[in-house]
């Protein structure tokens, strides 16, 4: 089965990952029941459609109002590939097959370096080349040559392939570019000096060519040791091939080996050779190929190559950096909220030790609602974190919302009569049948209403409103939560929705709200903060009332047993 996913690089997805597969068809679209569901008012309902044909992933337009563009360009029908950026509305994706799809790391059994015994002299290196020799690209270079840098540079910039599919496919460039017949890209060990075959390439209709390619490691030592590039001479007349494992039995006639050069140091090589038959280099016919632009052409590559791999190594450091920076952030919050519900548990199983040693059933009962209350804190705050942790499509059933609510309603009825706090609900009349995912909404209600308790406590006469109520125009169903409490400042109601952010101190999780506001991106809807300070706040929850059957409308209905 083949795999791949889509990567939500701009738009409020950004960071989603959506998986794809060949037994599956999927549909992109602002509805809540498409496959990929982006929260993007430019995205139709079913925007388009992503297909696989047997051969590739095929990417169509289901007539959607503003169109998909591939790597900037509309589309109607593109069969796509790996890196290929998606705009759809004003949200952007990138398309990446799975690891399996990209070229495997190559075997080092096809690389084999050879000991030269005389070693690497003066007389056989025909051209040598210093960085700054090489830059800027050379004027008189081929068209060949400049075609090369060009797609080098083209290349790179695509970030979501592997460092191994990089390498790989621009040494298969610079092969075809200068008319090599194989080669390789070797990484310097950072700790040791040893080399490692990154990516290894023949080309097509190349002459002797044999099962493994011998490396010289006169060649890549010297250019190692000297940071500089080399050109060497026809293999028949070489110096350096007078050992026993004379690199003319090996079918090489001439090499060109480039040293990796970052910006402070060295990363390793580009090595490549062309090949001839033993007889060809006995015999001294003429058969050079590689030039000193040639040279030129394949330092400029591995210069390119050298800097963008040191800005990916900077990037993944960072990134790992911060993952562990968040996790270690994640840990903290988790353990000081689990911390104190603990504290709670303990507290209330002293006093039920108490009232068991004493006999007094008042200091069991008192003791037991305070385990009570931990054991909900504690069930509330790892139902939040699957519920944030995992995308899910929303279960769509029809629901009654206002006895939905009324649930709700019920049970923070008496949360609000523990802490002081006046709590009404207020169920609109004749609302509409809605298709919901019951338990999802039935959490996000209950979060914003526990914060909105929370938030009162500490308010005279604190009061709680909880509201439902249908917009027929905008076909919208609508909970609303309200409280007299102190409100929320303008700059301050984004970073409320950011995980593990909380303005409660010690009693908050930083969770609850982005939890509900990812509940209600899954059903299409969203999450309205209104009031400000000295004003209270309201909540208003909004999202698509979904499409009911007749057979759902009946069902919901009581039964008639007349």
């Amino acid at each position: 089965m083949i795999r791949a996913t889509l990567l939500v690089t701009k738009g409020s997805n950004r960071g989603s990952r959506f998986e794809l597969t060949s037994a599956h068809n999927a549909v992109i679209g602002r509805s809540v029941d498409s496959n990929i569901r982006l929260d993007d008012s430019e995205v139709s309902r079913h925007h388009a459609s992503l297909s696989f044909d047997g051969l590739h992933f095929v990417l169509r337009d289901l007539g959607s109002a503003n169109g998909c563009r591939v790597n900037g360009h509309p589309v109607r029908e593109r069969v796509l590939e790996d890196g290929d950026t998606l705009a759809l509305g004003t949200s952007q994706l990138t398309f990446q097959l799975s690891d399996s799809a990209h070229p495997a790391m190559p075997d080092a059994g096809q690389i084999r370096f050879v000991e030269d015994a005389g070693g690497l002299k003066a007389g056989a290196i025909q051209q040598t080349l210093n960085y700054d020799d090489a830059a800027p690209v050379p004027l008189e270079a081929t068209q060949a040559g400049l075609d090369l840098l060009y797609k080098v540079a083209e290349e790179l910039v695509t970030p979501v392939q592997t460092l191994e599919s990089h390498l790989q496919r621009i040494l298969e460039l610079t092969i075809s570019a200068i008319g090599a017949d194989r080669g390789c890209v070797l990484l310097r060990d950072p700790v040791g000096a040893d080399l490692t075959v990154m990516a290894f390439a023949r080309r097509d209709g190349g002459s002797g060519l044999h099962l493994q390619m011998p490396v010289s490691r006169s060649i890549t030592d010297y250019v190692l040791r000297h940071g500089t590039a080399v050109l060497t001479s026809d293999a028949s007349v070489d110096e350096r091939f007078t050992g026993g494992q004379s690199i003319v039995s090996e079918g090489i006639c001439e090499a060109i080996c480039a040293p990796m050069r970052g910006r402070a140091d060295l990363l390793g090589v580009f090595y490549l050779d062309t090949t001839t038959t033993l007889e060809q280099a006995v015999s001294g016919a003429p058969t050079g190929r590689l030039t000193e632009e040639n040279l030129r052409v394949v330092v400029t590559a591995a210069r390119q190559t050298a800097l963008a791999i040191e800005s990916r190594q900077f990037q993944d450091a960072l990134v790992k950096a911060e993952r562990f920076a968040a996790m270690g952030q994640t840990i903290a919050v988790l353990s000081h909220h689990i911390k104190n519900i603990l504290q709670g548990v303990r507290g209330g199983s002293h006093l039920i030790r108490m009232g068991l040693d004493q006999s007094r059933e008042e200091l069991i009962r008192q003791g037991w609602g305070i385990v009570e209350r931990n054991q909900t804190r504690i069930y509330d705050l790892v139902m939040d974190m699957l519920s944030f942790s995992r995308d899910r499509v929303p279960v769509l059933r029809l629901t009654d919302l206002n006895k939905l609510v009324a649930e709700v309603a019920e049970l923070a009825a008496a949360r609000a009569a523990e802490s002081g706090v006046t709590f009404e609900y207020r169920p609109a009349e004749e609302l509409p049948p809605a298709s919901f995912d019951a338990e999802g909404i039935h959490r996000a209600i209950l979060n914003i209403v526990g914060n909105a308790i929370e938030a009162v406590e500490s308010v005279e006469r604190g009061a709680v409103v909880l509201q439902t109520g249908y917009d027929r125009i905008a076909d919208m169903m609508i909970v609303a939560v309200s409280d007299n409490g102190p409100g929320i400042p303008e700059d301050q109601r984004q970073s409320i929705f950011n995980v593990f952010e909380s303005s409660k101190g010690s009693r908050g999780t930083g969770i609850g709200l982005p939890v509900s506001r990812k509940i209600l991106r899954e059903h299409g809807g969203r999450v309205r903060v209104e009031g400000g300070p000295g004003q209270g706040t309201r909540f208003v929850l909004s999202w698509p009332r979904g499409m009911a059957t007749v057979q759902d409308i009946a069902a919901l209905q009581p039964r008639n047993n007349d």
